[in-house]
């Protein structure tokens, strides 16, 4: 609030000595300038909830606006996010999608594909363990098995039981030479270096497509 606009308020014998110089016009302008961070934020206070325009330290608090805070794990002050802020800026914005699909194999792959910016999670039903679900995690997203262990538990049907295991990587190209080796996992195998997401998860964005229908495994 402007100065000016103070004194309006203020009666008459007051507004005539809140001139130059006086006490009174020197409180105003304290005044003024402590309104003034929080006048700011007021005017582009829609940022705050816009999943992609957020601050970076808000991101993780609107996980819980879309029931997706079990990403991140018990609060720990003195521990670094599980996962970069830009995976959790995609899981904001798809809340809605996620939501709207949760309990289904669509709904589960989707909420992996964003949290980890990885394709290629197969999903199993084992003919001989009906309602056991086997997750078979890329070998690229093996550093983030807590987080995929997590995110399964969540989004699998109540009556299902889960387990999350790595597939097998895919046999070397010898037409090529041998793949350059692997960074070996941290010692925690949940942890990534915080920063920005690297690329985004091939799927769509929320309101421009409708999910698809119900994929084989939802078939009866």
């Amino acid at each position: 609030m402007r100065r000016t606009a103070i004194e309006r308020l203020l009666p008459a014998a007051y507004q005539r000595a809140a001139g130059p110089g006086s006490v009174l016009g020197a409180l105003l302008d304290v005044m003024e300038a402590l309104h003034a961070p929080d006048e700011a934020l007021l005017a582009d206070v829609d940022a705050l909830f816009a999943a992609y325009r957020t601050p970076d330290g808000f991101a993780g608090y609107l996980t819980r606006w879309v029931a997706m805070d079990h990403v991140l794990g018990p609060p720990r002050p003195d521990a670094p996010p599980p996962l970069p802020v830009g995976r959790l800026r995609d899981l904001v914005a798809h809340g809605a999608l996620l939501a709207r699909w949760r309990g289904t194999p669509y709904g589960m792959r989707t909420a992996l594909e964003l949290a980890t910016g990885i394709t290629g999670f197969v999903l199993d039903e084992p003919a001989d363990c009906p309602f056991h679900l086997v997750v078979r995690v890329p070998p690229a997203a093996a550093g983030l098995l807590t987080v995929i262990r997590r995110i399964v538990e969540a989004e699998k049907p109540a009556a299902v039981t889960a387990e999350v295991v790595l597939a097998d990587p895919p046999p070397p190209d010898t037409t090529t030479g041998p793949p350059p080796p692997a960074d070996p996992p941290g010692p925690d195998a949940g942890a990534v270096p915080y920063g920005p997401a690297i690329g985004r998860a091939h799927v769509p964005d929320p309101g421009s497509v409708h999910p698809p229908g119900p994929s084989p495994e939802e078939l009866p």
